[in-house]
């Protein structure tokens, strides 16, 4: 499994297969919660989702970094980062091995 990725397409194609909405019907409700939870996230609210995790942004301070080719020494601007940490449901689901594609 490693090295595929899950497009918008394949998850609005399982939405359109397990809840039995049109494809288009799918498609825009799976638009419509990535935009409820990018939404949320640019105004700096967590997102929670349960049994998967939660999102947050954190805000970094400025630092000294180092360019790696020359060693001069660099500032790194502040800026937000996005965070994900995985609920303990997801961290047990994934060391299990335990998946749904068999």
């Amino acid at each position: 499994m490693a090295g595929t990725t899950i497009t918008r397409a394949q998850l609005s194609e399982a939405v359109y297969q397990e809840v039995g909405l049109s494809r288009n019907e799918s498609s825009e409700l799976l638009e419509l919660v990535l935009s409820y939870i990018t939404d949320s996230l640019s105004k700096g609210e967590a997102v929670k989702i349960s049994s998967f995790g939660s999102f947050s942004v954190r805000q970094k301070g400025e630092r000294i970094g180092r360019n790696p080719k020359t060693g001069e020494k660099v500032p790194i601007l502040p800026r937000k980062v996005l965070v994900f940490r995985p609920s303990q449901a997801l961290k047990d689901r994934i060391n299990s091995g335990n998946s749904s594609d068999s």
